[in-house]
């Protein structure tokens, strides 16, 4: 995808989640081979300030287009996350199993979150429709999975 339509998609999204005149975001693209993320974003949530980060070389996603709306998407939610993870630290000390799970139940819920809404903004008003599947297809078939199980006596 060229780097204008990557821009364009970006001035769209914004648009559409209502970022446009409540966040300077700035678009960076990303073109290193060492950079193993699809997309990220720094934040200075202060200064209502953000970079997102979008890998060009795109090594996890077929629709660049779906990585930018996740992305905006934790920058939409992004009060939301830091008012529970705040809760968490106050409330659970760092390190421990209690902590650990929590924490770790909490970010697992943000990302399938994140990626529901994404998927519903995408189909209601994405031009590239299209999910990608590139994190599926690395994963084990149900069968595989099953044949673990009875390996370790699950099964029964």
């Amino acid at each position: 995808m060229k780097k204008e339509e990557i821009k364009a998609i970006f001035k769209y999204w914004k648009n559409i989640l209502r970022l446009e005149n409540n966040w300077e975001i700035k678009l960076e693209l990303i073109n290193d081979s060492k950079y193993n993320k699809t997309g990220d974003f720094k934040v200075d949530p202060d200064d209502k300030k953000a970079i997102l980060l979008i890998n060009e070389l795109n090594p996890h996603s077929q629709n660049l287009e779906e990585v930018i709306v996740h992305e905006l998407m934790h920058l939409k939610l992004y009060p939301l996350d830091q008012v529970t993870e705040g809760l968490i630290e106050s409330h659970y000390k760092k390190g421990t199993s209690k902590h650990n799970f929590v924490y770790s139940q909490f970010m697992l819920t943000l990302e399938q979150t994140v990626e529901e809404l994404t998927k519903c903004f995408l189909i209601a008003f994405g031009r590239n429709k299209n999910l990608s599947y590139g994190r599926v297809k690395s994963n084990l078939s149900f069968n595989d999975l099953y044949k673990g199980l009875k390996i370790y006596g699950y099964d029964k």
